[in-house]
């Protein structure tokens, strides 16, 4: 993967020139019980996350440095970096690493001239994320309206792409080492996890992974097209 980052890199320079930014938004998720997850599932979700993150990260980061260039990168991670992720540990693992990352760097390279901070999002719900993090009836429905949440709906994507613009423009260039919330303070309310899912029994387990799975192979099928 990381070889594949460099040639990838080396061919935007190539065409494009330097970079002035990066957005981290590599995500892989689905809820499952810990104590079904496999080792291929779990390597899935932090290979994606985890090291695709700090492969694109470095990669980039090295460039800038040995140009003297300046440069922004935006990590897009989730409130489960404070809390935790019960039925998401992968994804909350590595989107807590990334923050790491965040925080680190912005003491490391801020002397490059080279900010990191990141935007962590609460409910924006997409097809591929419900049918993966609630393949319940009942659970998409929830996840979809924002019922839960304490301004009574989800986010819009126009809301996080200005947040996102913002800590990557010139106006912001004291703005470093910051992780901040997007989720209508649905954190601060509930928690913004899944832990209402130790409720759960041995049939809805079962089901979800029907459902998942089936979401899968519907989205395995299109790419061969």
């Amino acid at each position: 993967m990381a070889e594949a980052i460099s040639d990838m890199n080396d061919q935007i320079w190539a065409q494009h020139g330097p970079l002035t930014g990066l957005i981290n938004n590599a995500a892989g998720n689905f809820i499952s019980r810990t104590e079904d997850l496999s080792i291929r599932g779990f390597d899935a979700i932090s290979n994606i996350v985890f090291r695709g993150s700090f492969y694109m990260t470095q990669d980039i980061g090295k460039r800038w440095i040995k140009a003297g260039d300046k440069g922004s990168v935006c990590s897009i991670l989730t409130t489960w970096i404070w809390n935790g992720g019960p039925f998401v540990v992968p994804s909350a693992m590595s989107k807590a690493a990334v923050n790491t990352m965040t925080q680190s760097l912005a003491v490391e390279w801020g002397r490059y001239g080279l900010r990191f901070n990141a935007i962590a999002p609460g409910p924006f719900p997409t097809e591929g994320m419900s049918k993966r993090l609630a393949p319940d009836a009942e659970g998409a429905k929830r996840m979809d309206s924002g019922v839960s949440n304490p301004m009574g709906r989800v986010g819009e994507m126009h809301e996080l792409v200005n947040l996102a613009v913002f800590l990557m423009a010139h106006g912001a260039e004291y703005v470093n080492g910051q992780t901040i919330a997007i989720d209508g303070a649905a954190y601060n309310a509930t928690g913004g996890n899944f832990a209402q899912l130790t409720a759960w029994g041995d049939e809805e387990w079962q089901a979800a992974r029907d459902a998942i799975e089936a979401t899968n192979a519907k989205d395995k099928a299109k790419r061969t097209v």
